[in-house]
């Protein structure tokens, strides 16, 4: 048990990362930011990525001031979704292709930026802004309705949880590489085999066990000529 805090305490001293919660979000008060409310897992998921199913979950914090005053006001109140995948793949590359695609929609704002150090895709809104940010097997996202900001203090606990792997110039240029694509095959390869229709491998046989059948050649027939008449 002593060696144990002992660990413990030098994590601490050396600036140790904090643990990822065993339900993606943290469910304890973020300094000033109270926990209220958690939900999930939920299966309809904003980032939605082909062949690597996700889970969102999400927590919903309120000021220490509305909590004393017992009144909750929009800007009182932040919401944090985190969306765990079963791999990495395409996790960039779609987020980047989410916000890219708010940008070309009226009403929103969209920029790359850095909150306490964390690198972010701000999307604002009529009436909403939102701080989003793709990691390691998951997508985070902080913010809320009626807000006309992202609080610092929430995306630097969360990014330290979920460091960034937001590239620099994400909306500008090419998108970040996707998944590998499956080699493309020949379609035979992939046919099963049919004993009442077998297909004779000709790249792959023993000449001398295996006789191919010679192919008849048909002489070919010339015309007849016409006799010239003798002059």
């Amino acid at each position: 048990m002593r060696s144990t805090l002992v660990v413990l305490l030098v994590l601490v001293a050396c600036g140790g990362r904090p643990p990822v919660p065993t339900r993606a979000v943290v469910e304890s008060d973020l300094g000033s930011w109270k926990f209220r409310r958690f939900q999930g897992p939920l299966l309809d998921v904003e980032v939605w990525i082909a062949g690597n199913k996700g889970e969102a979950f999400s927590a919903s914090y309120i000021t220490a001031d509305a909590e004393k005053r017992g009144q909750i006001a929009e800007k009182d109140l932040v919401n944090v979704i985190v969306t765990r995948y079963e791999k990495p793949d395409g996790i960039v590359r779609e987020t980047v292709k989410l916000v890219r695609r708010l940008a070309q929609e009226k009403g929103y704002e969209v920029d790359e930026t850095k909150i306490e150090g964390i690198r972010v895709l701000t999307i604002t809104g009529p009436s909403e802004t939102w701080a989003i940010w793709p990691a390691d097997k998951a997508v985070v996202k902080v913010g809320g309705q009626g807000r006309t900001n992202v609080p610092g203090s929430v995306v630097e606990d969360y990014g330290d949880r979920y460091p960034s792997k937001l590239p620099g110039g994400s909306l500008e240029g090419s998108l970040p590489p996707g998944p590998e694509e499956k080699p493309v095959t020949n379609p035979e390869d992939d046919e099963q085999y049919d004993p009442n229709n077998p297909k004779a491998n000709l790249d792959h046989y023993d000449p001398d066990k295996v006789k191919l059948p010679e192919k008849k050649v048909e002489p070919v027939k010339l015309p007849d000529e016409k006799k010239k008449p003798k002059r």
